[in-house]
């Protein structure tokens, strides 16, 4: 089995594990251990800033590895068990998520808390879609419809029903997000960045009630889906579950579309651009919302979707703070994530004319 997976590159030095020690602890533990009896080629997808994945390549079969990354963690994040624990649930009520094969929480095998899952064969975008994959713009305003509407599929889901109703802590969800990010920003801050307080001012004095409370991804953008290869505009498959709870779906939609670069932004957004929303028809962040709502049956203004917009620039700008956080303080090497220092900057320029009404 061919191991040329897009994205997924050599495993850097300070990501690596004992692949024979991680091997074995598989056959011996996985719900189906068939095919899974040799040493498997490991890759690692580069995209991810927050928790490590790789491609485990089998002769016969292809298994993805998740586990936290090395250096300081906020509360809470990096939760393997959870995240392992709500895909489990929700492949019992919705058709998009990876089958689950084991989770570990004996350190002595990799150092951390870790799971595997099966990986879902499809499309999946970068900064740009593969090169063998072209949209037309009807397809693409196609794609962004199906988007939309799997993600109102995501928020219709009972959470009694899909055995998540501990999963979160009710209404309040709003308040309880302002109020932490806030914080997570104050303690990752580094002095080469703006302290937001003005920004942070504004969102806890504006805010507005919970609209609802559902499960939500609390990351559901673009590179976190994967399409079909036959149609390339039908979601397949939904990843990276590590920050879904059950909160309100608004705060949802704002935090995707905080990725939701259009083509007519201008250069320095193009520059912060991780996904390829800006290809000729995909549809507006305006006509995003309003066909989300119209779906929810929620009902929105411009006026009243500024503030979720602002909060989710800032909530964005919060988790490129984090992460710079780490390289800032020498936790992590990948250089990559050295620029993100000046993009929080940049976004904070951004808030302050959402927040002026411009």
């Amino acid at each position: 089995m061919s191991s040329q997976v897009a994205g997924a590159r050599e495993v850097r030095t300070e990501d690596a594990f004992d692949v024979e020690v991680v091997a074995g602890w598989l056959r011996d533990h996985a719900d189906d251990p068939a095919g899974l009896d040799a040493v498997p080629a490991v890759k690692q997808f580069s995209g991810g800033a927050s928790n490590l994945t790789y491609l485990l390549t089998y002769p016969t079969r292809e298994v993805i590895l998740r586990r936290a990354p090395a250096g300081t963690k906020a509360k809470g994040a990096h939760d393997m068990g959870r995240e392992f624990r709500i895909q489990s649930k929700l492949s019992a009520v919705l058709p998009y998520i990876a089958p689950m094969i084991a989770f570990c929480d004996d350190h002595s095998v990799l150092g951390s808390d870790f799971y595997a899952m099966g990986k879902i064969d499809g499309v999946i975008a970068g900064k740009e879609f593969p090169p063998e994959v072209t949209l037309s713009p009807e397809q693409a305003r196609a794609l962004c419809v199906n988007f939309i509407d799997v993600l109102v599929e995501l928020h219709s889901v009972d959470p009694e029903q899909a055995g998540l109703s501990d999963l979160g802590k009710g209404y309040g969800y709003v308040r309880r997000q302002v109020d932490g990010w806030s914080a997570r920003f104050r303690n990752a801050r580094t002095d080469d960045v703006p302290d937001y307080e003005a920004v942070m001012a504004w969102l806890s004095d504006n805010q507005p009630e919970d609209i609802a409370n559902c499960v939500i991804h609390n990351d559901f953008k673009l590179d976190n889906v994967v399409f079909s290869h036959d149609d390339i505009t039908r979601v397949i498959g939904i990843l990276d579950w590590e920050m879904a709870t059950l909160g309100d779906p608004l705060m949802d939609v704002a935090g995707s579309l905080a990725y939701w670069v259009q083509a007519d932004d201008d250069e320095a957004t193009q520059a912060m651009r991780r996904v390829p929303t800006n290809l000729p028809g995909m549809i507006t962040r305006a006509e995003f919302v309003e066909r989300y709502c119209e779906r929810m049956g929620f009902d929105m203004t411009p006026e009243k979707w500024r503030w979720y917009e602002a909060f989710g620039h800032f909530r964005l700008a919060v988790i490129a703070q984090q992460i710079y956080y780490r390289y800032y303080h020498g936790q992590t090497t990948n250089e990559r994530f050295g620029a993100l220092g000046l993009a929080v900057g940049m976004v904070e320029g951004r808030l302050n004319e959402l927040i002026a009404g411009s």
